[in-house]
């Protein structure tokens, strides 16, 4: 007969979504067999009731016969014919009222004795299996939902260990319970086969034992197909007996092995991370709004396939989409009130979500396997073991070696006469193996015992980086945290775009020459961040202008940090990784050593990083353009006001001019008789000459003045 399907014992621990479906499956398949064996039951019941019946019916056929010959009929008399053949129709119906009675009593023991057995017996344990499995699993949530709510600031160590004794004990019982539950589902796959045929096969041998009493001319082929029952039985016992100990042995070769997997949080030193997954599964809780400052944590089934993050309740056919995870971003979050949380940002930035795992590895776990497939790893043929070479290169990268201050002074120029020497830069780190540094030594372009930045530093307690202090600034900050002398950029700038960017960490450089440092600049903090784990990134709008770089704190609108566009000297991409960009800022003061402070700072966008180069490109050559304009400008409005007053000096000119004139014309129209009224007038006129001179002479020593 084929094979039965089976509940795996295996992944009771875990618990999936799939396996609690395959369950459900299995209960339907239980529910249907016991309505089944109940309507077979009363059948099986019914044909017994009519056994018993035929035979008593027979009895009384039988003494009714015998009841014959002493009846006394009118108009019959007496008929020994009659009364003979009917004495042996007696005898032959009780010799067959006796075989019914035979039958009745095999029909009992062969067919009603199994299938009330397997109803009054094993279904009910079925039943009594699944109330006890759905009671520990209820106190298993309790336990799991109790041991989630631990206080991360507060932390009572008792309260603690009462806890986590309650989560082993619980999930310990419900993994027995769940292991012995499966075993019975899968042992009535093999029992609902010999609660079918066994009272069928003790129903047919009971009949054919009642025919031969009657008979011996019954046919062979059907004691053959009988005889093929009884051993396909038998060989389903012994199968049923078979797999009955392999599960049991399996069930106890799971206990051993899973009593420190019962523990929420286990040692890391007994159960190391492996950073190499491209696929996990497993329950998480997520944190849902439920207000505007106010949240609530649902605990779900999440597993990876292909590039989505999926999850799955309780109860759920199948998963639900919860976002692409396909080039998105992924860092531990510290949160208020849960431990061992990460946040996961979609790549266009629109969408996030935080989770929270069981333990501290389980979140490193989920951390590494959602970078590695948002890597796009998992797309080729062994992920895992590209993964692994992955992150051993991003390792080695930065691994230090006794040789390491001697393999650089090999790589140096040449200097004072030395050879040329060349220096190939390994960018294993973030997968690089293109043209290397072959001109500058790593001392001429990072500073010695530089510190990599890897958060932005507020404002409030720092310069931001390329902002000079004017002369009677006083660096008072407002309590938003932008300083309180920076002038707002002006609401009609020609281009403003904005990119959701990623801060991964900035340095002090030495060189502003080549985008060489960039490349530099990004291996070192990319293999720093590998080394530290350090997952976590604080994400920003970064506002390109033609006056500056901003970025903006994009849940509070805050300006973090203000970049003069005339100080960024130098912005490049990544050869391979095109989302990883970074750019040069000259700082306004302070030089070292003669020479000027550079930094670099490095970002990962969610979109392409030579669209954000380009961006910041296309600024710089409008400001340059805008600055242009702005001589021209100024320089036909100084041409302008020269040529207004020199007209306003003509018309002055001329206008005195006139007067003259006038007074001329006047003084020869005008004639008096007496020389009081000449005298008179030549005083007038005298006068009036003296004043043209003066007025002569002024305008001369402004036009002297002017010139």
């Amino acid at each position: 007969m084929p094979g039965v399907d089976k509940l795996p014992i295996e992944e009771t621990l875990e618990d999936s979504p799939q396996t609690r479906s395959l369950l459900g499956v299995f209960e339907e398949d239980a529910a249907a067999i016991s309505s089944y064996v109940s309507q077979l039951f009363k059948a099986m019941q019914r044909i017994y009731d009519a056994q018993n019946e035929l035979s008593a019916a027979t009895h009384l056929t039988s003494k009714l016969l015998k009841e014959y010959e002493k009846q006394r009929f009118p108009l019959g008399g007496d008929d020994e014919v009659m009364s003979s053949t009917l004495q042996q129709f007696a005898k032959v119906i009780d010799e067959l009222s006796s075989c019914h009675a035979v039958l009745s009593t095999q029909l009992a023991d062969a067919m009603m004795f199994p299938v009330s057995q397997f109803k009054e017996r094993d279904l009910k344990e079925i039943l009594t299996l699944k109330e006890v499995f759905q009671i520990a699993s209820y106190d298993h949530d309790v336990a799991i939902n109790r041991y989630s709510r631990l206080s991360k600031k507060r932390e009572n160590e008792k309260i603690k260990a009462e806890v986590i004794e309650d989560v082993y004990t619980s999930r310990k019982k419900q993994h027995q319970t769940m292991m012995h539950y499966f075993c019975a589902l899968n042992t009535l796959q093999y029992k609902k086969k010999i609660a079918i045929l066994e009272p069928l096969l003790g129903y047919m041998q009971a009949e054919i034992n009642f025919f031969k009493m009657g008979s011996d001319n019954l046919s062979d082929p059907l004691e053959e197909f009988l005889a093929n029952i009884g051993t396909s039985v038998q060989n389903v016992r012994r199968e049923m007996d078979g797999d009955m100990e392999t599960m049991q042995q399996t069930i106890e070769d799971l206990e051993v092995a899973s009593d420190p997997l019962y523990l929420p949080d286990p040692d890391p030193s007994k159960i190391p991370v492996n950073r190499n997954l491209t696929r996990k599964a497993g329950y998480l809780n997520t944190r849902n709004k439920t207000g505007l400052v106010s949240s609530s944590w649902e605990r779900q089934y999440y597993f990876t396939q292909g590039g989505n993050l999926m999850s799955q309740a309780r109860g759920d056919v199948a998963g639900g989409l919860v976002m692409d995870i396909d080039n998105c971003s992924v860092m531990a979050v510290d949160s208020e009130d849960r431990r061992y949380c990460f946040q996961i940002t979609s790549f266009d930035g629109k969408k996030s979500v935080i989770l929270q795992a069981e333990s501290k590895k389980d979140s490193q776990e989920w951390i590494c396997t959602i970078n590695n497939i948002s890597k796009r790893i998992y797309l080729s043929e062994n992920p895992e073991e590209i993964a692994a070479r992955v992150n051993q290169s991003a390792l080695e990268a930065v691994t230090p070696s006794p040789s390491f201050q001697q393999r650089h002074e090999s790589m140096r120029p040449a200097v004072h006469g030395r050879p040329h020497t060349t220096r190939t830069n390994s960018t294993g780190s973030i997968g690089s193996e293109s043209s290397a540094l072959t001109t500058l030594s790593l001392d001429s372009i990072v500073a010695p015992d530089t510190p990599i930045q890897f958060d932005i530093i507020s404002p409030v307690s720092e310069d931001q980086s390329g902002q000079a202090k004017t002369p009677g600034q006083s660096g008072r900050t407002n309590p938003f945290g932008e300083s309180g002398n920076v002038q707002p950029d002006s609401e009609d700038s020609i281009l403003h775009q904005l990119f959701v960017v990623r801060f991964l960490g900035s340095m002090e450089v030495k060189s502003e020459e080549n985008s060489d440092i960039v490349y530099e600049t990004m291996r070192q903090i990319l293999a720093a961040r590998a080394i530290h784990n350090i997952f976590r990134m604080t994400e920003s709008h970064l506002v390109v202008t033609c006056d500056c770089l901003k970025l903006i704190d994009p849940q509070t609108q805050v300006t973090r940090l203000r970049f003069p566009l005339p100080n960024v000297v130098l912005c490049a991409t990544h050869q391979e990784n095109k989302r990883l960009f970074g750019f040069v800022l000259r700082t306004a003061g302070g030089r070292v050593e003669g020479r000027a402070v550079s930094v670099c700072y490095i970002f990962e966008s969610n979109n392409e990083g030579e669209k954000i180069c380009d961006s910041v490109g296309l600024a710089k050559q409008i400001a340059f353009h805008a600055e242009l304009d702005r001589k021209a400008s100024e320089k036909q409005k100084e041409m302008d006001r020269v040529k207004e007053k020199q007209q306003q000096e003509l018309s002055k000119q001329k206008q005195i001019e006139k007067d003259l004139e006038e007074q001329s014309r006047l003084i020869a129209a005008s004639s008096r008789p007496n020389q009081t009224s000449a005298e008179g007038q030549f005083v007038v006129l005298s006068s009036s000459h003296s004043e043209d001179s003066d007025l002569g002479e002024e305008s001369k020593k402004k036009k002297e003045s002017e010139a």
